[in-house]
Formats: C-alpha cells, structure tokens, sequence
C-alpha cells in the first residue's frame, strides 16, 4: 500500500480518549521509520508517536485536537519517501548529508529531540544553527542547554554589532507585564487533559470517600543533625543527597507495615491490604501535579529511595514519565513545604486511603523537659478514608512517623 494510515494506539486499559498536544514534524516532510511523529497527552502522562514506516508525512490531526483511542491522525505516503524529487524537502536534505563525519547521515542528523526542540524554541534558535552530538549527529538536550547559554552569554556581553537584533528576546515578559490601569481583558484557555483528569479526580475524592484530616507536628533536630554530619559521605558513596522525602518514606513504610489498615483500599464490599510498601511522591510539573509511585520502598534503603525519587521527577518534568511509572501506589506523600506551605489538609490519592502531607519547617519555641527551647519544627497531616480507617488508627500512625523522624536512630536499626 503506498499510504500507512497511522492510528491512536491502545495505550491500557482506563484510557479511550487522549489530546494531540503537537506535531513534531512539518506537514509534508519526509520522516524516517520509527522517527518521532508527535505528542498526545492522556490522563496520565505525555508520550511521543512514531512512524510506522518511512514517506511523507500528512497531517490529518489538529494539535489541541481531542481524539479517541484508533482514530486516525496521519498518513504516511511511503512512494515519496523513497523519491529524490521531493520539492522543497530535497534542499534540505542536501544539508544534512556532509553533516556527519562519518557517512551514516540519516534523518537524525541536525533533528533535535523532542525536549531540545523545546529548549531551542524558547531561546528563539534556529536547529540548523546548533551542532549536535548524539547519535548520528542528532541535537542532544544538553546541545539545546549549551547553545542556549552561549547565545545568552553574546548577547549580554554588549559587544559586537550583532547584540542589538537580540534584544526583543524579552517580549514573552511584555506579554504577561501588568494590563493598562482600569483595563477588564479576559483570556481564556483550553484545559489539558491532565488538568481535566485532575479536577475531576479530586472531586471524586471529595464526594466518594469519608475523607478526615488529623494532624501533628514533628521536632526536625535530630534529623537535620543526621543529614548535616553525614551528607558529605552519603553523597561521596551514592551520588546523590540525602533528603527528606527518603527519610519521611522510609518511616511511612515501616509504620504501614505495623498498621494495614492505612496501606490499604476499599474495592466493591471488600478490602484490599498489601504486604508491599508503593509510595506515591507528588511531583509538581508545568501541566499539573504528578504522583508517580516508588514501589518497594519497605525493600530499598534510603539512597534507592532517593534515586528513584530523582529519576521519576526528572521523567516528570521533562513529559516523559510513561503509563508503567503512573501505575499503582498504596499511600502518597506530598510536601507542600517547598513552597511555602506551613499547615494543609491533603486530598486523598484514590483508590487509596490516605496521604501524609509535609510542611516547611520553621523555627519554634516549644517546650522540652520543662524549658523553653527554639526548635525547627514541621506540622504533619494525614488525610484518611474514615470508612477504612479509624480516628485512633490515624493518630496512633501519625504519631509512630513522628516519633521515628524525632529519634532517626530507631528507624535505622528497625526497632
């Protein structure tokens, strides 16, 4: 067939419908097999579309486009992919070809990938101006990064004639700059389907489940002690920080083990308890809030937890966290404190039944041993399913983190 018409795939189970975010090719162009085509957004997460073959490429989907799961987003003219005489295509890939040192020139050679196009777009670079090293000559993230930086660094440097036509760089902020005084403009946009898919989950948290919140606050001293005296060896042995979260989840895990009733869930008439510890960590992102789960955690020591814990947010930032990464969960853990937040009440992740949220620390005087001490204190809140999970159940677990946060050293020995 000399036309491949290219379909939504079946992407699981729970999902029938996704949006068509863009297009990373320009109708018209010759595409490679298995070459990035576009970008669809499910409830869940974002993920790229290949080419089923190699032709030239029509556009049949519009970017913002909502599509259900197998209808049809492109063609694939596969005659005019083996054709020398494809019009304005030709010239360029006249270019690409001595690109390479090598004779392995292909598609990939001066094609950004999907994240440095981005990065290329936003510091208004042309990809032909950029040299890539990747593979077969492919513009890598980290080639979009540097060149970025090279373009910011001459144009500020205030010499040479060229500096003045890069000044309009800044018109993105003129954009979002204060309305004229007294103006009454309305904008309105689009929401994503992760926002869509968000909203309606947080009401159905709200109305489907008995949702309390009990809280608490947990003295940091000992802890920051621990990270201070043993951060310059902790990151020498795995290459990563020792943070919070790790900490925080690795007290979760032990407690959750000690108390089923709060790693489980409600399905149908039946509850669910796990023997297994999969600790949802909410990760903020430019298109929502993500809470991909760490599985195992009862299993891992803490520089695993950590570097499961970097790489799911690098994913997440980046749009590449895939539907396996979103599965699944027992208990969330969500630190407001990052930005800001000293005290809120959580809304449970379901199907689960509760969530921790942590807070920002602030330096308070309490009490201790009968005097009066400033110490770097955090408030703690578990939100719960009050049809799985008793008051007392609540407490007793909120104060067991506690206690295991305030005396670190029993965590590590497991007593």
């Amino acid at each position: 067939m000399p036309v491949i018409e290219l379909k939504i795939p079946n992407l699981g189970e729970s999902i029938t419908n996704v949006t068509f975010s863009k297009w990373l090719k320009p109708d018209g162009s010759i595409v490679a097999m298995d070459e990035p085509l576009c970008e669809i957004e499910t409830e869940k997460a974002n993920q790229e579309l290949s080419a089923d073959s190699a032709g030239k490429l029509v556009w049949v989907a519009k970017e913002g486009e909502d599509l259900a799961v197998g209808a049809l987003f492109a063609k694939i003219d596969t005659e005019a992919g083996g054709s020398s005489s494809s019009g304005v295509q030709q010239p360029e890939a006249a270019v690409e070809k001595p690109a390479p040192a090598t004779s392995t020139a292909n598609y990939a050679t001066g094609s950004p990938s999907p994240a440095a196009a981005k990065i290329l777009a936003e510091g208004n670079l042309n990809p032909a101006d950029v040299s890539g090293t990747g593979r077969d000559g492919r513009i890598t993230k980290e080639d979009a990064v540097k060149a970025v930086g090279n373009s910011a660094g001459s144009n500020s440097s205030g010499g040479g004639q060229g500096a003045p036509v890069a000044t309009p760089a800044p018109a993105p902020v003129v954009v979002n700059a204060p309305a004229v005084p007294f103006a009454r403009n309305d904008r309105r946009e689009r929401m994503s389907r992760m926002r869509r898919t968000i909203a309606k989950r947080l009401v159905s948290a709200k109305n489907n489940t008995a949702m309390l919140t009990t809280f608490n606050e947990v003295d940091m001293t000992a802890v920051m002690a621990l990270r201070e005296k043993y951060q310059e060896a902790f990151v020498k042995k795995y290459g990563i920080k020792l943070g919070f979260m790790s900490i925080f989840a690795k007290a979760c895990a032990k407690v959750l083990l000690e108390m089923p009733d709060v790693n489980a869930m409600i399905d149908g008439d039946d509850f669910v308890y796990h023997e297994y510890v999969d600790i949802s960590i909410a990760i903020s992102t430019p298109t929502g809030l993500v809470v991909p789960p760490v599985r195992n955690v009862e299993s891992l020591d803490f520089a695993g937890v950590e570097l499961k814990i970097k790489e799911l947010s690098a994913k997440a930032k980046e749009g590449k966290l895939t539907l396996d990464d979103m599965t699944g969960g027992t208990f969330t853990i969500t630190n407001g404190g990052i930005f800001g937040s000293l005290m809120s009440t959580p809304i449970i992740n379901e199907p689960q039944s509760a969530i921790l949220g942590m807070h920002a620390i602030k330096e308070r005087p309490i009490v201790v041993d009968g005097e009066i001490k400033i110490r770097p204190m955090m408030y703690l809140a578990l939100s719960y399913d009050h049809r799985i999970i008793d008051g007392s159940t609540s407490v007793t677990f909120l104060v067991k983190v506690k206690n295991l946060i305030e005396d670190p050293v029993s965590l590590l020995l497991d007593i």
